[in-house]
């Protein structure tokens, strides 16, 4: 009897999407393989009623596995006697990278029960939880291309990992107290730990939380990067950390151990509860309760940004604090944030009291996300931790044969990949004005295209010419060809893809405000009416362009932005008749004004901008 060879596509590796194969298969009385490949998993199967196998196993998904395409043909090779799951193989790679997911109820139940041998252990994991993406140096998804090959499993991890009835089977990230990684507290800068209140015998995780309550900042090493935690509740504590890491207005996030805490602190529907408690754990905005917290958390804001712990480090360490705790990025405003021991000693000794570290190597930084539930749905307002670098599928009608990579903006950066009718979105990046932001942007750029075999036939790039990304993307484009992208043509596109529309639509009205972009007639672009479908636009109106005296330093200073509008719209005298007793025309008077209106009138470093963000600033 011939056999059948099945190809699944989608996020089938690192999900147990091969032990429920395996088991489907041995339920079903049919022999066969099933392997990790560099295009998916393989399948192989013989026996009757195999017709069935692929409805049976289409139904039956692990909880984080999705197929996005399922090949199917006839074999003519011999019947093998039993099922079994075989060793990966390498080819050009297609497979779907996982992001990392949030701690599952059976490790969280094992971690708090002290008959289990990894109770209290800040690394347990398994087949449905735990890193993925921020560990991974290569494919097909294995341990030894993660950084978990410098942990050789123990012999009681190694019977999980080989069992396939087991919840571990081939769950790279596997580990235990006696195998895997390790976390210690250390004080940072002039700190010791006879400062703690801890007792002997005290793990690091847990002093690491008295050190919280007593008012410490720590720095704490996560699965994508490092954080700066502190008692959300003492506004001595947060306004030190704010000074310190030079930031001195942005909200900073929250974490709590459970609804109940944030429940106190911030209304919370049951669509933001299902986001909060999702296997990505992102952070979402919810409104805040009155002004229970220090207006130095969100200055000014009536959202607050919470997230629940999504490791079994932030369970542990979060389990006997009944308030929230900052957790923002462990970086010094403008710089990335730090991942390794040694960028935590020399970058925030002088930020944080102490640090919780690990020895398991972070391969890729990742921030966490950021959602926020609006008319109807979750909107992703930064992609990273726990939904990076998981694929779109493109709307109908784009060519699957065609490989695209696309190098985005120069600001909140983001590069993307296009393969097999896939959007890959790499991680959110940062701001590539910053050197170690670009250099990590570059870094990740030839990871993922290493991770996913990808080799364009046309690189797409911003219209400025001056931006970052743009630059590369030329230096990268060599013979092939390269097409320059308006920056807000690009940003309603993007919202038609997000929205299913297929390529051969209608037309629409897409409208698009933000801050700067380059427009085909040369002026700043950023509040615009553009009648357009992802192929071409025509600009049916705009806000009214002003001048930016100073070019980008009037993004840095907004008062030129203000009185340029002020210029173009009343000028001076009248502003001066009308309204002499304002600050702001005081400090208006003070400026340099002769210089200004020189450069406004003669067009000299400061360029016409329709731009709704600077409209803002002013």
């Amino acid at each position: 009897m011939p056999g059948e060879r099945l190809l699944v596509r989608g996020q089938v590796q690192g999900v147990g999407f091969r032990p429920t194969v395996w088991r489907i298969a041995h339920d079903m009385g049919l022999t066969g393989t099933v392997k990790n490949t560099g295009t998916g998993v393989e399948i192989r199967v013989w026996g009757p009623g195999r017709e069935g196998f692929a409805e049976r196993l289409g139904a039956e998904l692990p909880v984080l596995a999705r197929i996005d395409a399922l090949e199917r043909r006839e074999i003519g090779d011999p019947a093998p006697e039993d099922f079994r799951i075989t060793a990966s193989s390498g080819s050009d790679m297609h497979a779907a990278i996982m992001p990392d997911v949030a701690t599952c109820p059976d490790c969280l139940a094992e971690i708090r029960d002290p008959s289990e041998r990894r109770y209290r252990y800040p690394f347990t994991n398994c087949t449905n939880c735990g890193p993925r993406f921020s560990f991974i140096q290569g494919a097909p998804y294995d341990r030894v291309r993660t950084t978990m090959r410098s942990f050789p499993m123990c012999d009681a991890c190694r019977c999980e990992y080989e069992d396939p009835g087991d919840r571990r089977f081939h769950a790279q990230p596997i580990a235990c107290p006696v195998c895997g990684p390790n976390a210690w507290l250390e004080p940072l800068g002039c700190h010791t730990t006879a400062e703690l209140g801890v007792t002997p015998g005290m793990d690091a995780v847990a002093a690491a939380g008295i050190a919280l309550i007593d008012g410490f900042i720590i720095a704490v090493k996560g699965i994508g990067g490092v954080h700066l935690a502190c008692d959300a509740t003492m506004a001595e504590v947060v306004g030190p950390l704010r000074a310190r890491k030079r930031r001195p207005g942005k909200a900073f996030a929250l974490m709590a151990r459970d609804l109940h805490v944030i429940a106190d602190y911030a209304e919370i529907s049951a669509e933001e509860a299902s986001l909060l408690t999702s296997p990505a754990a992102p952070i979402v905005l919810l409104k805040a309760k009155g002004t229970r917290l220090p207006d130095a958390v969100a200055p000014g804001l009536a959202h607050l940004g919470f997230m629940l712990p999504y490791t079994p480090l932030h369970h542990l360490l979060l389990d006997s604090i009944d308030r929230p705790v900052v957790m923002t990025s462990g970086n010094i405003a403008g710089q990335p944030q730090c991942t390794t021991n040694h960028e935590t000693r020399e970058h925030l000794s002088g930020v944080a009291d102490y640090a919780l570290l690990h020895d398991r190597e972070i391969a890729n930084r990742i921030d966490d996300s950021v959602v926020r539930f609006d008319l109807g749905r979750p909107r992703l307002l930064r992609r990273a931790r726990g939904y990076a670098p998981a694929s779109i599928t493109l709307p109908t009608g784009f060519d699957r044969g065609t490989q695209v990579l696309a190098m985005g903006s120069e600001l909140k950066n983001a590069f993307c990949l296009v393969k097999d009718g896939q959007a890959v979105l790499s991680q959110h990046m940062g701001d590539l004005e910053d050197a170690a932001t670009c250099e990590e942007a570059a870094r990740n750029l030839n990871l993922f295209t290493e991770l996913y075999q990808h080799s364009p036939s046309l690189i797409a790039v911003d219209l400025h010419p001056d931006y970052l990304s743009t630059k590369r993307g030329f230096a990268l484009a060599g013979d092939r060809p390269t097409i320059e992208v308006q920056h807000h043509h690009a940003h309603v596109a993007a919202c038609l893809a997000e929205n299913g529309r297929p390529l051969e639509a209608a037309p629409v009205l897409g409208i698009a405000m933000d801050g700067l972009g380059l427009g085909d007639d040369g002026t700043l672009w950023g509040g615009e009416f553009l009648v357009c479908d992802y192929r071409r636009y025509r600009r049916a109106a705009c806000l009214k362009p002003v001048a930016l005296p100073g070019g980008a330093a009037a993004v840095r200073e907004p008062w030129r932005c203000a009185y340029a509008h002020l210029m173009a719209e009343i000028g001076w005298r009248a502003l001066a008749t009308r309204f002499s007793d304002l600050e702001l025309y005081r400090k208006l008077d003070a400026a340099p004004r002769t210089t200004l209106d020189a450069m406004i009138a003669g067009g000299i470093n400061a360029p016409l901008a329709s731009s709704c963000g600077r409209l803002f600033d002013a």
